[in-house]
């Protein structure tokens, strides 16, 4: 188990964190910098966590001492908000993060593990061809996501891949190919959207010489191009009913026949579909298949949006943050407290895409500088659009405590928000 160290002079700090931190890191406690210099001597820590305030000494000192030892551990500053331009100072001396008293438990465990993952994992892919974020999350539903993936990506069978736009459906079909015993054979992607209806049979399936006007050679489609490997079907729910017909016929008989041709040909390819919209509710319409839907939905995956995976917004900020500056040759812009307070609380309907342009903006537009609340769009601090930063927040969750009778579980469930946040809030208003 990794070795995790804790340096404050506040008795009641140093034992909640190490309380917090004892599931997943082996945790040792200083009260000064100079037993934080005794223990970084004789011990090796992966992660370090240190007041910057402690009497007449300061953390800064700790975080140069870190710095001095070969494989240095990850430091992250703690620090009041009065002094948030020293810690951005620390921040360039070499800390990883900062995090501001008094601590939000939630906000310091996703900066440790984002930490780790960046430190131990590098040689992951920061993007992937949709844009969308890598595989990086620690919240119960994205470890929700990632255990299905594990489970399914073994096996042979069809997977539909089901959630809102932008919360990296493609990234999970990469992942089921990654996982899986096809993983050395091409991954072929395909958005169906993007093909007018009368290119997408013959894109799919290829076509014969001659098969229609202009077809003057033989052409191999995206299903014989993905032989022994993946191939991703994006936006499935729009394609025509002609083509579901012969989708139908490659997911029974797993052959498939040229435009123009006659002759059946046998492919082994693992099928992934992907949509955003309700195929039930299109079957129901008629525009398509009954047949094809559930032969398509022999495992549903859902992928979860960044509302239900709230604790996840700021780690994956931070990490794009950081995308964005190393590809632009600028220096990461850092969250103010406020504004990560009210990222985490906004609806993001644009799911990581959106968090993505937001990144990407905040990293050309205010380089190397703190983000405040007056640096960032309006939309973000709507109320109808995020919670957690109305003024109206407390009023809220009196009626809300009225309403479930003080069932502190419903409440956390409606506002979709992780319980230790929502009793941080009601604490905040002395509503406990």
């Amino acid at each position: 188990m990794e070795r995790l160290l804790i340096v404050d002079d506040e008795k009641h700090t140093r034992d909640g964190l190490a309380q917090a931190f004892e599931d997943k890191f082996d945790v040792f406690t200083a009260s000064s910098p100079e037993e934080a210099f005794r223990l970084l001597d004789t011990e090796r820590f992966a992660v370090v966590i240190t007041d910057l305030r402690m009497g007449q000494a300061s953390g800064m000192s700790v975080i140069d001492k870190t710095l001095q030892l070969p494989n240095h551990p990850i430091c992250i500053l703690m620090t009041a908000y009065g002094t948030i331009e020293v810690a951005v100072e620390a921040m360039k001396h070499g800390a990883y993060d900062f995090i501001s008293k008094p601590i939000q438990l939630d906000q310091l465990e996703s900066m440790v593990d984002r930490a780790m993952i960046e430190r131990y994992h590098p040689e992951k892919p920061a993007v992937s061809s949709d844009g969308t974020s890598n595989m990086l999350g620690s919240s119960p539903a994205f470890n929700r996501l990632m255990q299905q993936i594990q489970l399914v990506a073994p096996t042979k069978t069809t997977v539909l891949i089901t959630g809102e736009t932008g919360t990296g459906k493609e990234l999970v079909a990469h992942q089921l190919h990654q996982l899986s015993v096809r993983a050395a054979e091409k991954f072929v992607p395909i958005h169906c959207a993007a093909l007018p209806v009368n290119l997408l049979e013959s894109g799919l399936f290829g076509y014969e010489r001659g098969a229609f006007t202009g077809a003057l050679q033989r052409r191999i489609g995206l299903f014989e191009t993905a032989q022994n490997g993946t191939l991703f079907l994006d936006e499935i729910g729009e394609i025509d009913l002609p083509t579901q017909i012969k989708l139908l016929r490659f997911l029974e008989t797993k052959t498939i026949e040229r435009v123009g041709g006659t002759q059946p040909i046998h492919l082994d390819v693992r099928l992934v579909c992907a949509t955003n919209r309700n195929l039930k509710t299109e079957v129901e319409q008629g525009r398509f298949r009954q047949d094809l839907y559930y032969r398509l939905n022999v495992v549903e995956i859902h992928v979860p949006s960044l509302r239900e995976r709230r604790e996840d917004i700021i780690p994956l900020v931070q990490h794009y943050l950081k995308v964005f500056a190393r590809e632009n040759h600028l220096k990461a812009p850092v969250l103010s407290p406020e504004v990560a307070g009210v990222l985490e609380g906004y609806l993001w309907p644009g799911n990581v895409r959106e968090l993505r342009n937001f990144a990407e903006n905040a990293v050309i537009m205010h380089a190397g500088n703190t983000l405040g609340l007056s640096d960032i769009n309006a939309k973000f601090l709507a109320p109808e659009v995020s919670i957690g930063c109305s003024q109206d927040e407390a009023s809220m969750l009196r009626q809300m405590l009225q309403k479930t009778n003080g069932n502190k579980s419903e409440i956390a469930r409606l506002l979709n928000i992780p319980r230790r946040t929502l009793y941080r809030k009601l604490q905040k208003y002395k509503l406990l």
